[in-house]
């Protein structure tokens, strides 16, 4: 065993591997007709039907898991060592205890495997022991999801048996070698195992429970509450920890006590009789029942109490006058009692170990100071009377979240060298997901997509910029949302970004649903970064004095924006000379504006902010390695791949192709196989910032190819020669128009003294032969032009630079 364990821990779990696993073992349980819900119902125990299967299916699902991995651990990667704080060197994560032993109770068919899926959930190697009278459905059941693993990483953490707890042997052995043990039942059960507890492991006890109802005067007088109560105590028999067992009335007066106890017990008789397959009670909880009506019984002589019971035994109303909480026998028997409020805590407090619910009628006032009171008394659950068995996800059990008792909060203090790395596992290991699988999606297929979604996933609406055509609408949730914005704060970190000192202008556009504003304030919120948000604006005057004004040396915008501000403003801007770093996005700086960035402004930082897509959120980011176009792939979102542009196939190593991502934190949307517009090509080896997150370099957008005149024209290389053979380092914009019996290309650029109209005309000319021979044909006019840059054509919400502008017929 400790070999397997050690062998299994040196191999990290991905979670998302474990949630694809769940959510397509969950969708199996929740469909009769899929053959893994076949092979698993002939395991059911005795009287059980599917809706075994089903409540499994529910818990098991993506929805569910991921909501329970942020209530509990904070995140659904919560074993990445991460920077809770991005100003310090500092990591933490959680990390699984290590080998955990569930011992499971007979007769609950989903608690076995439910528990090991939590051990599982927190990264442990789990051994699960099952009852010796249970039936195989758990074995069965992690079989069925272990094998939805290729990596084979669950099931190396999967060990179930099954034999009876009388072998102590064999309960010692198993018991051994455990970092913690997972032990549910009753009394007896948690000391049988507690005496195999090694010194050291942790005991996770999840015993029997007792809940009790709170009833106001007001709420006793009202019927629609005691038909609430009655439903609560018929619910389950009472088998559920939450059942209530006791009733307690806000007075010390025993006749208002019996007077409830009767008025109730017509209520509880008027309730349907149990249904089968609902099991009955053996002999000894027969026993139980009458010994304890029978003592309650003798007591009335005393004045003690008052039983009301069913001609047939089917149920009973067991009035007290002593406020002690009493354990009820169970099947629809319950115990009515005195309780003033003054005396709550006197009297619940030494059970403190064995409560769980309260159930609480009484109007806002008294429901919120008896909730406080209960829960001081050591109740760990309060609800409305009539929902004391119904919960909600995430919910905590019996006081604590089980995740967290299956985990070990961990932490690793790093020096400077360490400033620019967000995540310490990328310097340690690559994330790896099974290979994509399916058909590509194009803009029109994702769209199309949306229609499908969920309005529970369709929590927040943005709106792409639209400079590759038409806006496109994208949904969020918000929990996908914050996986996002997490992710590209790490990604501006690596790329340089100093938290701890850097003042920053965020100058994104924003309106009209476009996220970039909104999601970069929200980056640096996760960064803790100082920023004024000013947001991209026509009056650059206005935001220059900004800049000086709070001594602004950090940049965030658009390059096409930026580079109007600092040209317009730019008397005002180098007299202050504080600006030191830009970080983009949306588009890219040449190597002729960097290098006058640098000359004219002092900007010593220029780089990507991220690159992404407002469907697929931050697909990439720079790290102080990187340059032009190179960025690392944020792996922990998502999958690339590289396809040939008019196959769809891998292209060879290093050649370049169609960018096609898969994203696996999203909730709501099944984005797989997207392709995003974009060309690149995978760079090979590790990036010598030390990170394993795999490389790749942006060439361009499929939209930057132009057919003009027969010939298939590239906007890049236009920019490029312009740039290379000229000097030119302005914004540069093609305008595609109809000219009689010719098309007409149409270069526009900014005025400058270094590159005229005349010398970019031949510079193209001379640089691009398929550009000369259709002007040469004929076929083709070509125009250098200057202009404006503000009257250059740009989208209307992110300011991006149309690049190609095609006004033909």
């Amino acid at each position: 065993m400790p070999a397997a364990v050690e062998a299994a821990l040196a191999r990290p779990l991905e979670t998302e591997t474990l949630l694809a696993a769940c959510d397509t073992l969950a969708t199996a349980l929740l469909d009769p007709a899929h053959p893994t819900h076949a092979r698993l119902a002939r395991h059911l125990p005795e009287g059980e039907d599917a809706g075994v299967l089903a409540e499994l299916g529910a818990f098991l699902g993506r929805r569910e898991l991921t909501r329970k991995l942020r209530r509990e651990l904070g995140g659904t990667a919560p074993q990445r060592l991460g920077r809770p704080d991005a100003r310090e060197t500092v990591y933490e994560a959680w990390a699984p205890v290590g080998l955990v032993a569930h011992i499971a109770p007979g007769n609950a068919a989903t608690v076995a495997p439910l528990s090991l899926v939590e051990g599982l959930l927190a990264g442990n190697v789990n051994i699960l022991k099952t009852s010796g009278s249970d039936t195989l459905l758990a074995q069965h059941l992690l079989a069925e999801l272990a094998a939805l693993d290729e990596s084979g990483a669950i099931a190396e953490r999967v060990i179930v048996l099954r034999f009876s707890s009388a072998r102590q042997e064999w309960l010692r052995l198993m018991c051994a070698p455990a970092d913690a043990v997972a032990v549910w039942g009753g009394e007896a059960a948690v000391e049988g195992v507690a005496a195999h507890v090694p010194a050291g492991c942790r005991l996770v006890e999840w015993g029997h429970k007792i809940s009790f109802a709170y009833l106001t005067r007001d709420a006793w007088q009202d019927a629609e509450v005691l038909d609430a109560l009655a439903a609560d105590v018929c619910l389950y028999e009472q088998q559920a920890c939450s059942s209530p067992q006791v009733v307690y009335l806000d007075t010390e007066d025993a006749d208002e006590v019996f007077a409830f106890a009767d008025r109730f017990a017509t209520v509880l008789a008027a309730m349907p009789p149990a249904e089968p397959p609902t099991d009955g009670p053996d002999p000894a909880e027969e026993a139980e029942l009458t010994t304890t009506e029978l003592i309650a019984r003798l007591e009335e002589h005393l004045g003690l109490t008052h039983v009301v019971s069913a001609p047939d035994g089917s149920w009973r109303v067991m009035a007290d006058t002593r406020p002690a909480l009493t354990a009820s026998p169970l099947h629809r028997s319950v115990w009515v009692k005195p309780l003033p409020r003054r005396n709550i805590l006197a009297t619940l407090r030494p059970m403190r170990r064995y409560l769980q619910t309260a159930g609480i009628a009484g109007n806002r006032t008294d429901t919120a100071e008896l909730a406080r009171l209960t829960l001081a008394a050591g109740a760990t659950r309060v609800t409305p009377v009539g929902a004391m068995q119904s919960g909600y996800s995430g919910e905590p059990h019996d006081g604590v979240y089980a995740l967290q008792r299956y985990s070990r909060r961990v932490a690793v203090q790093a020096d400077e060298r360490f400033a620019t790395t967000a995540c310490l596992d990328d310097l340690a290991r690559p994330v790896q997901f099974p290979a994509p699988s399916g058909p590509l999606l194009d803009k029109t297929a994702v769209q199309e997509l949306n229609h499908g979604v969920d309005r529970r996933d369709a929590e927040l609406y943005f709106r792409s910029g639209g400079s590759t055509g038409t806006p496109a609408l994208s949904l969020f949730t918000y929990d996908d949302y914050d996986t996002q914005m997490h992710a590209a704060a790490r990604g501006l970190l690596a790329a340089g970004y100093d938290p701890a000192r850097d003042r920053t202008a965020n100058l994104f556009y924003c309106g009209g649903m476009y996220g970039g504003f909104i999601s970069f304030f929200s980056i640096l919120e996760r960064l803790g970064g100082v920023q004024m948000p000013i947001a991209a604006s026509a009056d650059h005057r206005a935001t220059a004095e900004a800049i000086v004004a709070h001594e602004v040396d950090t940049l965030f915008g658009m390059p096409s924006y930026l580079w109007q501000l600092l040209h317009e403003e730019g008397e005002r801007l180098r007299a202050y000379g504080g600006i030191r770093r830009i970080f983009y996005g949306g588009e890219h700086f040449t190597a002729e504006q960097r290098r006058t960035l640098a000359e004219t402004f002092g900007i010593e930082t220029i780089r990507s902010i991220t690159y992404g897509s407002t469907d697929l959120g931050p697909l990439g980011y720079q790290c102080a390695e990187s340059t032009g176009g190179v960025h690392h792939l944020h792996a922990d979102l998502h999958t690339l791949e590289i396809l040939e542009t008019d196959a769809d196939r891998p292209v060879a190593p290093g050649d370049t192709g169609r960018l096609v991502f898969t994203t696996h934190a999203r909730r709501g949307q099944n984005l797989g196989r997207y392709v995003i517009g974009d060309l690149g090509r995978a760079l090979p080896g590790r990036c010598p910032c030390g990170s394993h997150a795999p490389r790749f370099e942006l060439l361009g957008r499929l939209g930057d190819v132009m057919r003009v005149a027969t010939y298939f024209l590239n906007y890049r290389r236009i920019v490029a020669i312009a740039e290379e053979d000229r000097g030119y380092a302005g914004e540069l914009q093609v305008l595609l128009t109809d000219a009689g019996p010719r098309e007409r290309l149409t270069v526009r650029v900014e005025d400058t003294p270094t590159a005229t109209p005349d010398d970019l005309r031949t510079a193209l000319l001379a640089g691009y032969p398929e550009l000369r021979s259709a002007v040469e044909e004929r076929l083709l006019d070509l125009v250098v032009e200057t202009a404006d840059t503000a009257d250059f054509h740009r989208t209307a919400s992110s300011g991006k630079l149309r690049a190609v502008v095609d006004e033909r017929h």
